[in-house]
């Protein structure tokens, strides 16, 4: 197979040029002008950016939750994630204390077999440190390529780890060679403040909010960043919400603690007053951490571009409004959490950040793929646009206008988080290791086409860079 992508402004998150672009079979195999066009495949790029594809690292599909199961699967979901130009997603494999590890892997194996159409790999839950999680991690990260444990600093009495478990995990993953990651909430306060609301005859969505204040988000990251340097670990905060976490995060940066963050296209353009909705419409927008006050909208946005926040996930878990949403109502505790995110990452990040001059085109690139690919272990494969690169490549045409809606989104879902909101521009042309699987548009991919990826080791392509770069 060979193709030829010509016309079009190659963007990285370090350069911006003009350039065609050689794929032979499922690389990059050259990058420059007047390639030979026989027997290639030719796509017109003229007048839109070639960027690398997306790598989103935080998502939730075919995830059991609050009795019910998420809607949108590794079918559906790795679709809509093609259409919203992302190539690569990093789900999360859910542990059960007392089980072997391996268990939930397999699980997941069986879940993505046969349907994700986009590469795919997993994060590890950690729940528990024994002796046996101990045994098997080394196996975890050797012979099946995941690199990264997640702990849950919320969630009491369902997937909540202590201090120990969250301090023994860092410990063990900079042995290992691993990133650990963290929703940090303080969730024996969330727990309190739950059920004092729910005595008081407080049950709408709102509530939801209100009893997960910024503050206990600042002061878990806060806890787990120093927990981290106490470690002399690594760690990476999913879903950044508030100024207070930010703070923390910044503060333990300049100390010299090896930390990251990531936050997500909903905490940049919604805020808390949707949760407000009638009718319960409110619960459409119930995820943890909850939406905040717009205040926190330009932290967020600020962090990314100074680099104190370093990604972009779309923390992906949709449940029906009608049926699953819904199960909630009278007690907001019962609301599915999560929301559908995954196809419209990049389109908001480049309307919302590029086109109003939040963030350059560069930085576009490094937020939504480039630096996820590194700190994950996929990085030069993914990520980035050079030779030797897989071919994953997104034609993004930056002058379409549209307005997004769930009457045309690809998620089984059947809302949108964004209804109505108006974006300017959108993924024309997607491949996937140089297979086209949207063109125009139009999905034509093929249902298992994806691969699982084994990452490498924390740091290692961080090290190959500083090294290439002497």
């Amino acid at each position: 197979m060979k193709k030829i992508i010509r016309n079009g402004t190659i963007v990285t998150a370090a350069e911006t040029y003009e350039a065609d672009i050689l794929i032979v079979d499922e690389q990059i195999a050259a990058i420059g002008k007047a390639f030979n066009e026989d027997g290639a495949e030719v796509i017109d790029a003229a007048g839109c950016y070639v960027f690398p594809g997306g790598v989103d690292p935080h998502t939730h599909l075919d995830m059991p939750f609050g009795g019910t199961v998420t809607r949108d699967d590794f079918d559906t979901g790795t679709v809509a994630a093609a259409h919203g130009g992302t190539t690569t997603i990093v789900d999360f494999c859910l542990t059960e204390k007392g089980k072997p590890l391996s268990e939930a892997i397999t699980t997941w194996h069986e879940k993505s077999k046969d349907k994700a159409v986009i590469d795919y790999s997993f994060h590890l839950m950690i729940g528990e440190i024994t002796d046996d999680v101990l045994e098997e991690l080394p196996a975890v990260i050797e012979q099946e390529g995941i690199t990264s444990f997640k702990v849950f600093m919320a969630y009491k009495n369902v997937f909540q780890a202590d201090d120990s478990t969250l301090f023994q995990t860092l410990i063990k993953a900079k042995e290992l060679g691993a990133l650990v990651m963290v929703h940090a909430e303080n969730g024996d306060v969330i727990d309190y403040l739950t059920k004092e609301a729910l005595a008081n005859g407080q049950t709408d969505p709102i509530h939801h909010a209100l009893t997960r204040p910024p503050s206990v988000e600042g002061e878990a990251t806060g806890r787990a960043c120093h927990l981290t340097a106490l470690a002399d670990s690594q760690l990476y905060v999913v879903h950044v919400t508030c100024e207070q976490a930010v703070k923390q995060i910044e503060e333990a940066r300049k100390a010299g603690a090896d930390i990251w963050g990531e936050t997500c296209p909903q905490y940049l353009v919604l805020d808390e007053e949707m949760m407000k909705g009638p009718d319960f419409e409110g619960a459409k927008y119930v995820w943890s951490p909850p939406l905040r006050e717009k205040k926190h909208q330009d932290v967020l946005w600020n962090a990314l571009k100074v680099g104190s926040l370093q990604t972009i996930g779309s923390d992906q878990c949709s449940f029906d409004f009608e049926g699953q949403k819904d199960l909630g109502k009278g007690d907001f505790t019962k609301i599915p959490n999560g929301g559908p995110i995954i196809e419209d990452r990049m389109s908001i990040l480049y309307s919302e950040g590029v086109a109003k001059g939040r963030l350059s085109l560069n930085q576009f690139v490094d937020v939504t793929s480039t630096r996820a690919a590194k700190l994950f272990g996929m990085h030069p494969k993914k990520g980035t646009i050079s030779v030797g690169a897989d071919a994953d490549v997104v034609i993004f045409d930056p002058s379409v206008k549209r307005t997004l809606s769930a009457s045309t989104h690809h998620l089984a879902v059947d809302y949108s988080a964004f209804e109505g909101m108006e974006v300017v521009g959108q993924p024309k042309t997607v491949l996937s290791r140089g297979k086209t699987i949207v063109d125009n548009q139009t999905f034509v991919g093929t249902n298992g086409a994806g691969q699982f990826v084994k990452r490498s080791k924390y740091g290692e392509p961080l090290k190959q860079q500083a090294a290439l770069s002497k």
